[in-house]
């Protein structure tokens, strides 16, 4: 039997999305994925769209929690593959072969994570590419520079949750930057990169929305560093933020 994944999606009134995730994840032509969604009493028919595929979805979990990272934390909890991945109800899989692929680069290199490319697309027209994320392969000492992979397409060994931990809820924004930062960077977990577009996501991240929010997501980010007793070079985190503007350079 093939190696076991586990896809995680989390959710909160996604009705207007969330059909799109999940058929880009049971169209998939991997024969052994464990599909969870992690529902926070969504108020409007986003459980309505999620009943319409229960038969495909291993586990649906629907009651209040404290927020994105909580309810992804939930999940890996219930999570019984050996390999994880979180692809929330704003994200779709790109193509059907996205897991058979992932899975054959982690498989063959014998990786404890993995990462790829991704899509920021317009909100309407998913065919509308708005910004163009590539990774590029991952070289000891990146993070310094202000690199990092698009959470959508990181995908670990549960091993190394259980080894070194889940998402950190002290952060809001920058709890995907912490835990890369903790398995990549500070515990040199081993990685591949895919070097292919896997996800596409729609636009609209809190953290780019405003001057402001920029600022606060900019703090957090320093906070990652200072809670795993790391230091960043001078200009890290100016790095980070720049490094996106090559983002819609290379669309």
């Amino acid at each position: 039997m093939n190696t076991k994944i586990t896809i995680i999606t989390v959710c909160y009134n996604s009705a207007k999305t969330i059909e799109d995730t999940i058929q880009s994840v049971i169209n998939q032509t991997y024969d052994n994925i464990e599909y969870i969604i992690v529902d926070g009493l969504s108020t409007d028919n986003t459980l309505d769209i999620v009943d319409k595929y229960k038969d495909k979805i291993t586990k649906i979990v629907s009651e209040k929690d404290a927020g994105l990272y909580d309810a992804i934390n939930k999940g890996i909890g219930l999570a019984t593959g050996d390999i994880i991945a979180n692809l929330n109800s704003d994200d779709f899989y790109i193509d059907n072969n996205v897991i058979t692929d992932v899975m054959a680069k982690m498989l063959e290199e014998k990786s404890d994570t993995l990462y790829a490319d991704l899509y920021y697309v317009d909100a309407v027209d998913t065919n509308k590419v708005t910004r163009n994320w590539v990774s590029g392969a991952y070289k000891k000492g990146l993070f310094f520079k202000g690199w990092m992979p698009p959470h959508p397409t990181f995908f670990v060994r549960k091993s190394v949750y259980d080894s070194y931990g889940k998402f950190n809820l002290e952060l809001k924004s920058a709890a995907d930057y912490e835990i890369m930062l903790r398995f990549i960077h500070k515990h040199e977990c081993s990685i591949s990169y895919l070097p292919r577009v896997t996800v596409k996501m729609r636009v609209g991240g809190v953290s780019n929305s405003s001057i402001k929010n920029r600022l606060k997501a900019n703090r957090e980010d320093k906070r990652a560093w200072e809670i795993n007793g790391l230091k960043p070079k001078p200009f890290t985190l100016i790095f980070k933020p720049l490094s996106k503007v090559l983002q819609f350079v290379k669309k």
